[in-house]
């Protein structure tokens, strides 16, 4: 079974996708108001999707229940990381994008987008995929199981391009995480078009017009 979701279409018969992951404790609306503020009218019809995590304990928030795409144990984000959460989430994806194809958009016109915790499962799931994705979006957030990336990563996702925004002052996900993680996809020969801001955990105007702009190229409007 798929995972729920909340859906919007910029017009009718869209031919193009963008299926964007909330952060740790969120829900697929979290990110439903940005569709307004981002779209540009010169864009192809497109359709947003918004899956809803699944909802299960989270161990560094007192083992309390909340929508999440992993368990996270610590605060550093990477000791003792839940790949068995990890590896479902990527298979999730997997089957939202297959979704997609059986709805009419090839892969080739499908942006992976996600926040924190979903850019995380964005970076992971896309990079992996076996069919090329028209791009990847990843606000303020890692790559998580980077030991085995290497090795699983896949050969068609390779030119990928990668949309990456953090913030400066983010609390939750430091700078340093995510400047780790871009240099290593750069070292491996991933195209990262890499933006700070200086914001906390969260997305700013300006990171959203520059997300506009490539996406616009992305999308050939």
């Amino acid at each position: 079974m798929p995972l729920p979701t909340v859906e919007i279409e910029t017009a009718p018969n869209p031919g193009h996708s963008v299926i964007w992951l909330h952060g740790l404790g969120a829900d697929g609306n979290d990110f439903a108001p940005i569709v307004p503020e981002l779209v540009s009218p010169s864009w192809p019809a497109l359709r947003f999707v918004f899956p809803h995590a699944p909802v299960r304990p989270v161990t560094v928030n007192g083992g309390m229940p909340m929508r999440a795409w992993y368990d996270i144990v610590g605060v550093d984000l990477i000791s003792r990381q839940d790949e068995t959460g990890m590896r479902a989430s990527i298979a999730s994806v997997d089957a939202l994008i297959a979704r997609e194809n059986e709805r009419g958009v090839p892969t080739d016109r499908i942006l992976l987008a996600g926040f924190s915790q979903g850019g995380a499962i964005a970076l992971s799931a896309g990079l992996r995929h076996a069919e090329k994705l028209a791009g990847i979006i990843a606000l303020s957030t890692y790559l998580p199981l980077q030991e085995a990336f290497a090795t699983e990563r896949s050969p068609a996702n390779g030119q990928t391009p990668v949309f990456w925004g953090h913030g400066t002052a983010d609390p939750i996900v430091p700078l340093t995480r995510g400047v780790n993680s871009r240099d290593l996809l750069q070292s491996l020969g991933y195209s990262v078009s890499w933006h700070t801001y200086p914001m906390p955990h969260s997305v700013c105007a300006e990171e959203v017009a520059d997300l506009r702009q490539w996406m616009t190229v992305r999308l050939g409007a």
